[in-house]
């Protein structure tokens, strides 16, 4: 059995693995002042971003919910990881080799084990589809893409490749590379039969799907045999990995445009996210299989930045989401769901049809790339969309046919989130039915009542309790700090973590830190991590890892916290002004340290009575007390 990772090893996965980078993938991050970034949680849905990551220090917090710690821990959270998996995973990426003490390789135990077992066993299949769709009996699959516009290149651009006909071609080899049947069942590329496992995917072209790193963790199935009695489109089944109302097709290749851009392009299938990127628009993705849903919303909002500040009105984001439809029947409802989610959005949502009906893979083969690109120029917002597809449901001929589509359409502007414009298309309404305006308007009033509390609370910015439960912990209260005392506590240890080299180089500081004891903090959380730190040696030890160091010196309740400190803006972070602030603000909670010592003396005096030795002793160290502390003030 495998023993545990070195230690140093550990060290420098967490040294080598850029932490801006790892988080980049999945949330969009901007600048939050020197040394800052700033994003959506991933793992709770805000409109405001309270994500923070400090790459100096290593550390990633969310003021919203709680969460932080370091790269390891970002993995653990974002994919469901233990942490030796986690480290594994981040060590492939950074080229480091895992030392295992007590013997042994790689962890295969458990769900670590498991996670990069099916990753690998998806890469391989990934290479042998693509591999066949070069032979005799792909021919088909090749055909297929050609009359669609698809050369070989574009094949390659995007893994497509080819399962042959056949019950086991893709189980045999999968076996010859070491993988078990158990492994192969838990990765959805094969199925289970009277005579065992057999291929999943038979006869059929294959488009790999990968998450927003680029891992492959499922595939997607077109037919291409008139024998196949099977769907249209086989999708691989959830999975440890592959979970469908989560994954959109070509996020691995759209995310930079789509964070550069701050536009989504949802379209309907594979082809189209072909069609699209070839087409120049490199910001398409597409569901798999199923609706564009909650989860997908979430995916899409945090790599866009989806968010506004505090005095913008909901829509003015800047942010863009554009979905593409069939104009028949299906499209129509599947904008009608799209509307329903719109909500959930800060950003302006459109929607693209074409009037006879081509998907942008349809419209590339008609019109060519310039095509494609004028469907989405010819967007029209998603409201209004949904208007006009519900009046043309009824007979606007008719005063039924009339009073049924106010019923239908009064709502969906009811449900316009910017009021501004709200009136405007009431007006519109009240025209396109032929219908006074006031009747229009009571009707808009009477749906807004009706939707009352459905629509979403808006995001108030209120800490929610934050449960450790699961690791056995109690989490402590986070302290106030618009209380002066606990602010400064907290700057203070912001400095000893983020910057401990300047605090150590500033002469004021490196004199604070020597004198300062424990007891300098008022607040026991503060007090517990400045005990971690002179534990882990003091800032003059500190090295690249010095923020877990701390964190390992304080324990598991405590990390949160240290997560936090470790990455909230200080108001000089500068490298010129560092030094100077740090010395300040460390002497700023020795002075209030100091005052309250004199504060106990005298009281201690008073008790003692005046005269007496009691009361003498404690005036001399007042004096002493207020001597330093008139030091401190003068620097």
């Amino acid at each position: 059995m495998a023993g545990t990772i070195n230690r140093e090893d550990i060290a420098s996965v967490r040294e080598r693995a850029p932490i801006e980078d790892i988080i980049g993938q999945h949330v969009a991050l901007k600048s939050a002042g020197v040394g800052s970034l700033k994003g959506l949680c991933p793992f709770h849905d805000e409109r405001t971003p309270s994500f923070h990551v400090r790459p100096g220090s290593g550390r990633w917090h969310c003021f919203g919910c709680g969460e932080g710690g370091d790269v390891i821990e970002f993995i653990m959270r974002i994919d469901g990881l233990p942490f030796a998996e986690a480290v594994e995973y981040l060590a492939d990426r950074t080229g480091i080799t895992l030392r295992y003490e007590a013997g042994g390789g790689p962890r295969r135990e458990g769900t670590a084990g498991q996670r990069k077992r099916l990753l690998e066993a998806h890469r391989v299949a990934q290479e042998f589809f693509a591999e066949q769709l070069s032979g005799p009996e792909a021919r088909i699959g090749r055909d297929f893409l050609r009359e669609r516009g698809f050369d070989r290149a574009a094949a390659e651009h995007f893994g497509v490749g080819y399962s042959p006909q056949g019950w086991n071609h893709l189980t045999d080899y999968l076996q010859t590379k070491g993988f078990t049947q158990d492994e192969l069942r838990a990765s959805g590329l094969v199925s289970d039969g009277q005579r065992g496992i057999y291929d999943r995917f038979r006869g059929r072209l294959m488009w790999p799907i990968r998450d927003v790193t680029g891992e492959v963790i499922g595939f997607g199935a077109r037919r291409l045999h008139d024998d196949d009695q099977g769907p249209k489109y086989l999708n691989t089944p959830e999975t440890p990995l592959y979970k469908k109302n989560q994954v959109l097709y070509g996020i691995d290749l759209a995310k930079g445009t789509i964070r550069a851009e701050r536009t989504t392009i949802v379209v309907e299938g594979y082809t189209d996210v072909m069609a699209c990127h070839l087409a120049g628009i490199t910001n398409a993705v597409a569901t798999c299989g199923t609706a564009f849903g909650e989860e997908h919303v979430k995916v899409v909002r945090r790599l866009m930045g989806d968010t506004v500040g505090g005095a913008m009105k909901v829509g003015t984001s800047g942010a863009k989401v554009i979905f593409t439809f069939d104009g028949d029947e299906a499209g129509q409802n599947a904008a009608l769901k799209s509307f329903e989610l719109d909500q959930q959005f800060l950003a302006q949502t459109f929607v693209a049809v074409d009037p006879e009906g081509k998907d942008p893979c349809d419209l590339r083969m008609a019109g060519g790339d310039a095509a494609v690109q004028a469907l989405l120029q010819a967007r029209v917002p998603l409201f209004e969309f949904v208007i006009k597809t519900a009046l043309s449901a009824n007979d606007l001929e008719t005063p039924e046919g009339r009073a049924a589509a106010l019923r239908v359409a009064a709502p969906v502007v009811a449900g316009i989130r910017d009021r501004a414009i709200q009136p405007e298309y009431a007006r519109r309404l009240a025209g396109w039915l032929g219908m006074d305006l006031d009747i229009v308007r009571q009707a808009v009033t009477r749906a807004a009542k009706q939707r009352g509390g459905a629509e979403p609370a808006p995001h108030t910015g209120a800490l929610p309790q934050v449960s450790y439960a699961d690791a056995g912990v109690t989490a402590p209260a986070r302290p106030d700090r618009r209380d002066p005392v606990v602010r400064a506590e907290a700057l203070s240890l912001g400095t000893l973590l983020q910057a401990p080299a300047e605090v150590v180089k500033d002469p004021l500081g490196a004199a604070v830190v020597l004198e300062m004891r424990p007891d300098a903090y008022s607040v026991p959380q503060y007090r517990a991590i400045f005990e971690a730190i002179l534990a882990a040696g003091g800032p003059s030890s500190a090295g690249p890892d010095w923020a877990n160091d701390v964190a390992e010196q304080a324990g598991e309740s405590l990390t949160p916290t240290i997560s936090e400190l470790s990455v909230s803006p200080l108001p000089h972070d500068k490298p010129e002004t560092i030094g100077h602030y740090a010395g300040t603000v460390l002497a700023r909670v020795l002075d209030l340290s100091i005052t309250r010592q004199i504060a106990e003396l005298r009281g201690r005096m008073q008790r003692a009575g005046a005269g007496t030795e009691a009361a003498q002793e404690a005036f001399a160290q007042i004096i002493q007390l207020e001597t330093r502390r008139r030091q401190l003030r003068e620097n």
